[in-house]
């Protein structure tokens, strides 16, 4: 069988496994907070006697793209959106701690703040955040839930959590789409953390650039089917000159 299957073949499910990940990011480019995937490949020598000549295409640790993405203003008390590269800190439906740009926040029926998915709002002391029945709630520049009902006096409930992730221990995504650190351990509140209120951050997926590269990528995708094409080709034309030699 001729050994070009093999290139070809890796080349092949390089390409579909990057499909997958521009297409997701297309499909969520409007998502609030959401950071748009990258998809990196490397190429891997195949070792072994007259193999010193291919190669093939192996997937490589990928990231993210870390911009922000635009500021996208509501005017709702509890639409949030982080300043420079701070994080919100929630509890995942793992239970573990992680971390969105998504601040998209809403009082849930049993009382607690949540995300616009119902994932629960951590305070600085890594709790829930109970938000008294009927109160008007608003948040501060510091991320300081205050909270005021009828003529009472308002009080503060909390601290959202805020993080700043760093090169030492970045966050890294998750299957759910979360944010987690490197480490796996719980990150450290940034006091220093800022927040814009009535403002949310838009995705930082660039649709016009993802649409070009979605058309790439097919087109090395087809590629690399031609170079399967050929190989059959050649192997059947093979296969007649060894008939007719017979």
């Amino acid at each position: 069988m001729d050994r070009l299957i093999y290139t070809s073949m890796t080349g092949a499910n390089a390409a579909a496994q990057r499909q997958a990940v521009i297409a997701n990011n297309l499909a969520n480019a409007s998502t609030n907070g959401f950071r748009a995937e990258m998809a990196t490949f490397r190429s891997v020598p195949l070792n072994g006697d007259g193999a010193t000549t291919r190669v093939f295409a192996m997937a490589a640790t990928a990231g993210h793209k870390d911009s922000a993405g635009p500021a996208q203003t509501t005017g709702r008390n509890l639409d949030a959106m982080a300043q420079g590269q701070a994080w919100f800190g929630v509890q995942g439906l793992d239970g573990t701690e992680a971390y969105t740009r998504n601040g998209a926040f809403e009082v849930s029926p049993d009382g607690n703040l949540v995300t616009a998915n119902g994932l629960t709002v951590l305070s600085d002391s890594g709790s829930p955040i109970a938000i008294p029945a009927g109160a008007s709630v608003t948040l501060g520049t510091d991320g300081t839930v205050t909270a005021k009902v009828g003529s009472q006096p308002a009080n503060t409930l909390g601290r959202v959590k805020m993080v700043t992730p760093t090169a030492e221990d970045p966050l890294k995504r998750g299957a759910d789409g979360l944010f987690r650190s490197a480490s796996g351990d719980p990150l450290p509140t940034d006091a220093t953390a800022r927040l814009q209120t009535g403002v949310l951050e838009g995705s930082n997926v660039n649709s016009i650039e993802t649409m070009v590269e979605m058309i790439q990528v097919a087109r090395q995708y087809d590629a690399q089917m031609r170079l399967l094409q050929s190989a059959e080709a050649n192997d059947k034309s093979a296969s007649q000159l060894l008939s007719l030699q017979s």
